[in-house]
């Protein structure tokens, strides 16, 4: 079964920010890798799903021309947006997935600390969701941490070969280190053609 949404309230319930995200080294450091693992300098249109207190939401803030977040928590969903308030094209609502996946298309879909939570079944909808809102070229990263925890049913390793599997993704840059992996998938089109590499729109390659 996925992850009871008792577990995160609870968590809430006991701490503002219960992973101590806006404070410590090890998420200040991935985040910044996160947005590096970015093949492109600006989104059009991007969704970060389970965006808890919005510490990334402020740093993809920078990129996207508009950016759609949201968690399942209304607290969260309550700091996420106060922390965002001063940027008018982001917007925070309280959302569960994969019932209440947005309406509409988006370059940049961003899949951070989140799959882990979801029962095979649950996962396969998220996904498949997801590729369908994933505009051809665009851009799906994933970042998952990658220690065995009680409430995630995967590691960021295990993940990784069922993210290989989902049909209209290619693989495009795979970053794996003790702690976590971060991967960064383009959307593949009708014409099974791969996005181009941040070389290749430069003319480089």
């Amino acid at each position: 079964m996925s992850t009871p949404a008792s577990y995160f309230e609870s968590m809430y319930r006991h701490s503002p920010d219960p992973w101590h995200l806006a404070e410590r080294w090890y998420e200040h450091r991935k985040y910044d890798l996160t947005l590096a693992a970015l093949p492109r300098p600006r989104y059009r249109r991007a969704f970060e799903p389970a965006c808890s207190v919005g510490e990334l939401t402020l740093r993809l803030a920078e990129r996207c021309d508009a950016l759609l977040a949201c968690d399942r928590v209304a607290s969260a969903v309550e700091t996420a947006a106060r922390r965002t308030a001063g940027h008018s094209h982001v917007t925070v609502e309280q959302r569960t997935l994969p019932g209440q996946w947005p309406d509409g298309t988006f370059d940049l879909i961003v899949l951070s600390e989140l799959l882990y939570y979801f029962d095979a079944t649950a996962l396969d909808a998220l996904l498949r969701r997801a590729v369908t809102a994933l505009e051809p070229g665009g851009t799906l990263i994933t970042v998952h941490w990658n220690h065995p925890v009680d409430e995630h049913l995967a590691t960021g390793a295990e993940l990784a070969p069922v993210l290989a599997k989902v049909p209209g993704l290619t693989l495009t840059a795979d970053h794996r280190e003790d702690d976590f992996v971060l991967q960064t998938f383009g959307g593949v089109g009708p014409d099974q053609r791969r996005p181009p590499s941040p070389a290749q729109r430069e003319g480089l390659a």
